[in-house]
């Protein structure tokens, strides 16, 4: 009777700690399952900017009291003030002020008699904030002649004017996430956007004149749509009309390479010192910095004024690709020198701009909070348009693992996981020490 007890206690002890691994592993499980996506999806994550403190100061207190702002390496607003008061107003507002010499208005007015004087191609010049100058560089195609006439006009504007020469030629990218052609060539698509009637592709106006019809594929098979209201030079962007009408699943992402993406989430004016992401079908996913802002390059082609000047590099293929920060849309590819193996500049052209003047919106994901038109019925997550760039195939493994090893996932089920394991060692255990003791009683004269 006591052994029948004793197999009865063994049974039950071992259905309870398989009962409780499999309750265990359904609260991981569930725990994994149900935990929020990552904002990202295999893309680092960077500090958003400073919610734009910065650019708000310089609009209030006006252009000739301040001269731009950018982020620091903390994330913290600085606005480049004129006057003692301004910058008391700055520190009030909790930002730092930095005291310079020049305005926004002389800024501005020097780049204003660079435009008027007779354009040089190969040359760009841009307003930096940090150093309070305007930068004006030539690239290798500029002759020696004509870098001296663009010096003697900036001498004429003052010293804060700097001249630099680049290596490279500044070409813009034709030939982005997800490559789109056409017979202009190859090209990029940045993001997707939409009138409320139908999806768009919102890429760069260079890749090719209104009516250009585009593919997915390189042998004109797969047809994605045709180019309308581009503007370039001058600007830069440019839509390709979906033959659907919609843009289909995936409308809120853009691709970063290996079969993930990046929701997008809103659209933003970038800032200088921002840290950004880009990402192209020749070169893949790359990370830099803004540089300057309201920068003009003159192209072979054309002048393009009112761009974003970074560090980050691109290569023929990237044009028009998406340029964002923690998920929020920033610029398409315009152009640049240099490449991703000895680096380079790179210009965008603002989102905001573009949209603008387009009359469109942003499709972003359902849980933005930021500015952009909610996604269409079918931008849904899953398999990407072209103009979205990428599908979200599954969950990151690293991601996962670090679901598995948090604290706040674990918890619960892997208590209960640890518990089992333990009941069931211990009842193995036990039972074998009885087993032991029992061979022992039972053959005694033979235990040695």
């Amino acid at each position: 009777m006591r052994h029948a007890r004793r197999r009865v206690v063994r049974r039950v002890t071992r259905l309870a700690a398989v009962g409780g691994l499999l309750l265990g592993g359904a609260m991981v499980t569930n725990a994994v399952a149900s935990e929020p996506a990552a904002p990202s999806i295999g893309v680092p994550f960077t500090a958003p900017p400073a919610t734009g403190e910065g650019t708000d100061l310089v609009s209030r207190l006006g252009n000739s009291r301040t001269a731009g702002s950018w982020v620091d390496k903390a994330g913290r607003p600085v606005v480049a003030v004129t006057d003692d008061k301004a910058a008391a107003e700055v520190k009030q507002a909790g930002a730092r002020a930095k005291m310079v010499e020049h305005s926004m208005s002389d800024l501005k007015s020097a780049a204003a008699t660079l435009r008027s004087a007779p354009r040089v191609s190969g040359t760009s010049w841009a307003l930096d904030y940090k150093s309070n100058q305007v930068v004006v560089r030539g690239d290798s195609t500029v002759s020696s002649s004509d870098w001296s006439r663009m010096t003697e006009v900036a001498e004429g504007i003052g010293s804060f004017v700097r001249m630099e020469r680049s290596e490279g030629t500044f070409t813009t990218r034709v030939n982005g996430a997800q490559p789109i052609l056409s017979t202009a060539g190859r090209c990029s698509a940045g993001f997707n956007v939409t009138d409320g009637e139908s999806d768009f592709i919102l890429t760069a106006g260079h890749c090719g004149p209104d009516g250009s019809v585009w593919f997915a594929d390189d042998r004109g098979r797969d047809q994605v749509g045709t180019s309308l209201k581009g503007s370039f030079p001058g600007d830069d962007y440019s839509l390709v009309k979906y033959d659907g009408g919609r843009a289909g699943k995936g409308a809120d992402v853009v691709a970063v390479g290996d079969g993930k993406g990046v929701r997008i989430t809103g659209v933003a004016d970038a800032e200088v010192g921002q840290k950004i992401f880009r990402s192209g079908s020749t070169s893949g996913l790359r990370e830099g910095e803004v540089t300057a802002l309201n920068a003009t390059v003159n192209y072979p082609e054309g002048t393009v004024t009112g761009l974003i000047e970074t560090n980050v590099c691109a290569e023929p293929g990237d044009s028009g690709g998406p340029m964002f920060a923690d998920g929020v849309a920033l610029g398409v590819t315009s152009g640049g020198s240099g490449d991703c193996t000895a680096g380079g500049t790179t210009f965008f052209q603002p989102v905001t701009k573009a949209l603008t003047e387009l009359g469109v919106k942003l499709i972003v994901a359902k849980s933005s909070g930021g500015t952009g038109a909610a996604p269409a019925p079918s931008a849904s997550q899953g398999a990407a348009s072209p103009g979205s760039s990428a599908p979200i195939t599954g969950t990151d493994v690293s991601t996962l693992l670090s679901r598995l090893t948090d604290p706040r996932n674990v918890g619960p089920g892997m208590l209960v996981i640890g518990g089992s394991l333990v009941a069931l060692v211990a009842t193995r255990w036990i039972r074998a020490e009885q087993d032991r003791k029992a061979y022992r009683q039972y053959y005694s004269a033979t235990w040695g």
